[in-house]
């Protein structure tokens, strides 16, 4: 296992309130890319997904080869209310999620990384997978916060 993607893992926990500091209400709702997500719905999408991730890796670390469930992104962005969500609270459990899935992930030793679990959608995924996947996911959609906020005049 290569134990600095745990850092970069447990790095990413502050990346996301600080992706949008200085933003207003407006600024959240705002879709300057019309058919795309807004920064609210990155954000609190980046929430449920890292709290399912978080799930789903404790199980596999915990259970024998445990399902893993997928879920619908765009169903949860439209049933879910994000529009209604504060996105600094959300940020706020990011950060905190993300801290504590990193203590127990440092604490594992190098052996559990190849535990896995079987994805319904994904077949077999193991630990590893799973903290490299979370690491991009989070960088993926923070370069769309970037994006974003550059087209409304608020770069960070």
């Amino acid at each position: 296992m290569d134990r600095s993607l745990i850092e970069q893992y447990a790095q990413g926990a502050g990346k996301l309130a600080q992706a949008i500091q200085g933003l207003t209400p407006a600024d959240f709702l705002a879709t300057p890319v019309p058919g795309t997500w807004s920064i609210q719905q990155i954000v609190i999408h980046l929430m449920d997904c890292d709290l399912i991730a978080s799930d789903r890796m404790k199980r596999v670390i915990a259970e024998d080869n445990p399902i893993l469930i997928g879920f619908n992104e765009n169903a949860f962005s439209q049933k879910l209310f994000y529009e209604k969500l504060d996105p600094f609270t959300a940020a706020d459990v990011f950060k905190k999620n993300r801290e504590l899935t990193a203590i127990i992930l440092s604490n594992l030793p190098d052996a559990a990384f190849t535990r896995f679990g079987t994805h319904n959608e994904r077949g077999k995924v193991s630990l590893a997978d799973f903290v490299a996947t979370y690491v991009q996911h989070l960088e993926h959609h923070l370069g769309f916060i970037r994006h974003k906020r550059q087209l409304l005049n608020k770069p960070l």
